[in-house]
């Protein structure tokens, strides 16, 4: 996700791949880097549930689901996103489109 994107989901503890050191890490090291310090990963990675197996890691994944990529649309997502935060359980995925 952009690191513009963190900004709009004030009051929660985001941080990048950047921010964290892990900036170039692939997919499945990012995971479970991820699921070592974190409750939730949000990507825009459509891809993710059929590349890596996401059962075995105790992390939820939330994909924005956007035609364009570009943070307006994502911010779209984001009383969407909110909600799922909120409910969210371990080891799920759950992609929000517009």
């Amino acid at each position: 996700m952009p690191g513009r994107f963190a900004a709009s989901l004030a009051g929660h503890d985001v941080r990048t791949d950047g921010k964290c050191g892990w900036a170039g890490t692939q997919n499945g090291k990012l995971l479970a880097l991820a699921a070592s310090q974190f409750d939730v990963m949000i990507t825009a990675d459509r891809n993710i549930q059929y590349q890596q197996n996401l059962n075995k890691l105790p992390i939820a994944i939330i994909v924005l689901a956007t035609q364009d990529g570009r943070i307006p649309s994502f911010q779209q997502l984001i009383p969407k996103l909110l909600t799922a935060l909120n409910t969210l359980v371990p080891c799920t995925l759950i992609e929000l489109q517009l």
